[in-house]
């Protein structure tokens, strides 16, 4: 193997723009943000260039949402990052701190409750780009799901948002019918006719909103729109579910609001290297939800933004 040039300073300072060695070589692959998944054409056309003008030709996927170039030396990683800035593209995507977010497109998806992409960019300016600097005891990872169906997974990220929609239920207008239109409808096994009426079990029901609509007596016409939270979740060598707070959120602001005290928490009360799940575990779930779902940890936002907090890393998983 040939003596390698590039020293671990140097290898670390360029891992924190978001190049990571391949190993035994000196090259290196440069990792591109998108917003959740979309760049445009000339972005496109623009990532093919770099790829071969720096690289070797290839552009590969991550899990995250994120493009990478492979085989860019290390003496060409600024010329990379100023040919792709034309087109107004980044690297990064590395470190303890606010990960790319991940989406699913609940928009072009017959399942999807809310506008998934368009929330999920509003948490990328605001958490990704708005805390870049901000370091945490570790990676913290955030999925929007636009449904119940969860395909990208949001309770396996630090903190996932779920679109939901909650049946509204008008029991005057039920007539209890035997062959109900809704309990036909529910993938969850969720509602029953009981005493004549129908019954909507709140433990099994994920509101999912297949039923609305289907009741031919218009018991279940509207439901109302919202998110649920998972906190805690976490995959890969130790994995575990996150769990949901007790609140359907309705309003986008106060959702955006969580996901600020949430990352607040964990910077102010996670330990340096522990995971948030970890975080809650320690500190107990029923204390976490409590905190964010009160306004105590944002009134001292600027005072856990300028701790000097998490300035040497350690990750315990």
């Amino acid at each position: 193997m040939a003596t390698l040039k590039v020293t671990p300073e140097q290898e670390k300072a360029v891992k924190a723009l978001g190049f990571l060695r391949n190993r035994g070589t000196d090259n290196f692959n440069g990792r591109i943000i998108t917003v959740n998944g979309k760049i445009t054409a000339a972005q496109q056309r623009c990532v093919a260039e770099a790829a071969e003008k720096f690289g070797n030709g290839n552009v590969l996927f991550t899990s995250r949402l994120t493009i990478e170039v492979p085989g860019i030396p290390y003496d060409k990683i600024e010329d990379f990052r100023a040919y792709i800035a034309r087109e107004g593209l980044e690297t990064g995507g590395t470190g303890s701190k606010v990960r790319p977010i991940v989406s699913c497109k609940a928009t072009t998806c017959q399942y999807g409750l809310i506008d998934a992409f368009a929330l999920s960019e509003k948490i990328h300016e605001r958490f990704y780009k708005g805390y870049a600097t901000v370091r945490l005891p570790h990676k913290f990872k955030i999925g929007v799901g636009g449904c119940p169906n969860n395909c990208i997974k949001p309770d396996l990220n630090d903190l996932g948002v779920i679109g939901q929609m909650k049946p509204i239920f008008e029991e005057d207008l039920c007539m209890g019918c035997k062959k109900c239109s809704v309990v036909a409808a529910c993938p969850m096994e969720a509602v029953q006719i009981v005493d004549g009426i129908l019954n909507i079990d709140e433990e099994l029901c994920n509101n999912c909103g297949r039923c609305i609509g289907k009741c031919h007596f218009d018991a279940i016409e509207e439901g109302e729109q919202g998110y649920k939270i998972a906190i805690g979740g976490r995959w890969g060598k130790k994995v575990n579910r996150g769990e949901s707070l007790n609140k359907l959120f309705t309003d986008e602001e106060e959702l955006l609001g969580v996901i600020e005290k949430a990352i607040l928490l964990y910077r102010e009360q996670g330990m340096t290297g522990e995971r948030f799940a970890d975080t809650i575990a320690r500190l107990g779930f029923a204390n976490v939800e409590a905190q964010l779902l009160a306004d105590e940890i944002l009134d001292r936002k600027q005072e856990i933004l300028e701790a000097n907090l998490h300035m040497v890393g350690g990750a315990t998983c």
